[in-house]
């Protein structure tokens, strides 16, 4: 069948999703969350498996990170280097001042091992070791941690070291600091580390072994909390990047120079869990009517009260005779893909699932060429009646 350029069917959406529990605790008029404070010069709050930013508070103003840039080098070394591999440790490694493991010369140690005591207890002598063990070199392995800020789209980012001592050049922000944790937590052995409250690890220099107890007291003061970093120079002040999890919903809080970040960072994590909470707007398998189609994708996304009326979608459908359709998907194996829909928030993307032949196989990720159709989610009404449109049609005639 060719496209549906000049299709007028009304597609209709059967989501039977979530009641309205999500904001049991607003009431219909309340539009905006209270407005929210905090001690430091610049600060930012996200929503780790969107990666939609909560707050920001000159979230985009360069600042010095400290430590917290032991988040881009744990990241590299896992993302990079087999975690069993043994470090060895070099006489510039050493000899590096500030917070220490203490490691000596010619010492050897995996590197999980290495990584559990460069986050938990912030050892710039490990931060040079894994950077030497993974780019050869202390300056190979920036180049590697600003190829991944840019693949990251960290735009005001820049590295000059390992281990966040203080340098000329050597620079972050609240939100890009925010959009890097966010996007370590999606990565198993980073979350593992960085949540651990109490590591041992074999000393080969000395009858005992290392005994690391995590720096961030957020693990031991916040219900749900795990992760992420430390950090403080005598330039850079107090930095702090701090995740939690609660009811499903990971948030991860930033804050630099901040003379009161555990609390503070407590603040943000509740303003976001009370007023961005996770709402389903798809659940997989759900079928869309008039065509044999069911989603291949449930999706979540944190919303406030007031921004249900201004969720729309775009249903978008493969022309299987585009021959760029067909380089993409093989025609023996297509797995029944038929489109995807898209989800609009104020005219902006914020994701997407994709769209199925009913009763064939949904694989976990699939791309191909499309065709746009556009269709209105939700008319203006109050919260209530917008949000049962979005529940309850998804697609409805323009």
């Amino acid at each position: 069948m060719k496209l549906l350029k000049k299709c007028v069917l009304p597609l209709v959406v059967t989501l039977m999703l979530s009641p309205l529990t999500a904001y049991a605790d607003h009431k219909p008029e309340h539009k905006e969350p209270p407005a929210l404070h905090t001690n430091a010069e610049t600060a930012s709050l996200i929503d780790v498996s969107s990666g939609r930013i909560l707050y920001s508070k000159d979230g985009d103003k360069e600042m010095r990170i400290a430590s917290l840039t032991k988040i881009m080098t744990a990241l590299v070394a896992v993302e990079k280097m087999d975690l069993k591999s043994m470090v060895t440790v070099s006489k510039n490694a050493a000899g590096k001042e500030g917070s220490s493991l203490y490691l000596k010369l010619g010492e050897e140690m995996s590197l999980e091992n290495m990584l559990y005591g460069l986050m938990l207890r912030s050892g710039n002598d490990a931060a040079t070791a894994i950077a030497e063990h993974v780019g050869g070199s202390e300056e190979g392995f920036v180049h590697l941690m600003n190829l991944k800020a840019e693949e990251i789209g960290l735009s005001h980012t820049q590295f000059k070291n390992p281990h966040g001592l203080d340098a000329e050049g050597h620079y972050s922000t609240a939100n890009d600091v925010a959009k890097l944790t966010a996007y370590a937590l999606h990565n198993a052995d980073f979350k593992r580390i960085v949540g651990t409250q109490q590591k041992k690890a074999p000393n080969p220099n000395e009858t005992w072994d290392y005994n690391w107890l995590n720096k961030n007291k957020m693990l031991r003061l916040y219900e749900g909390a795990d992760g992420v970093k430390t950090g403080y120079t005598k330039m850079a002040f107090r930095c702090l990047v701090s995740s939690a999890t609660r009811e499903g919903q990971q948030l991860a809080a930033v804050t630099l120079n901040d003379g009161d970040d555990w609390n503070d960072h407590a603040k943000m994590l509740n303003y976001g869990f009370e007023h961005y909470p996770l709402v389903d707007l798809a659940q997989k398998g759900q079928s869309i009517q008039k065509f044999q189609y069911v989603t291949g994708n449930s999706f979540k996304y944190p919303l406030l009260v007031s921004e249900a009326e201004n969720i729309k979608t775009k249903l978008i459908l493969y022309d299987q005779q585009l021959e760029e359709a067909k380089k993409i998907v093989d025609k023996d194996a297509d797995f029944g893909l038929k489109g995807r829909v898209e989800f609009m928030l104020n005219g902006v993307k914020i994701g997407h699932i994709p769209v199925y032949k009913k009763g064939s196989y949904i694989p976990k990720d699939t791309s191909a060429e499309t065709s746009v159709l556009s269709y209105n989610l939700v008319h203006k009404s109050t919260f209530l009646s917008s949000l049962r449109e979005v529940l309850g049609q998804i697609f409805t005639r323009e």
